[in-house]
């Protein structure tokens, strides 16, 4: 099985200059926990947000709902192609240590 055969298609995305507030919103609008964060004006994936950076790198560092997603993210996360075989993305969860990898 691929990549493809179980990645989100045109998923929720969120800038590096978007609020806290905005990722968490798009993730319960689209009730996910990982929002890719691409630089503005471009479609070049820079970092992923997800529930867990916003309970432990926000909410329990007494950071508000107006931080910027760029505080926070997790930048440069380790990705996989669509064409990629899924042993080939558990092994990169597994090294990583990560539960999710975006597909570019």
């Amino acid at each position: 099985m691929k990549a493809q055969e179980l990645m989100t298609e045109s998923p929720a995305c969120c800038t590096p200059e978007s609020t806290v507030r905005d990722a968490a919103r798009l993730m319960l609008e689209h009730d996910c926990g990982c929002i890719p964060v691409l630089e503005k004006g471009a479609k070049r994936l820079v970092g992923v947000v997800t529930d867990r950076d916003i309970a432990c790198r926000c909410v329990a560092e007494g950071k508000g709902p107006d931080v910027r997603v760029q505080e926070i993210m997790t930048a440069d996360p380790r990705c996989c192609h669509p064409e990629d075989d899924v042993a080939a993305v558990e092994q990169i969860m597994m090294q990583a240590q990560v539960r999710r990898v975006p597909v570019v």
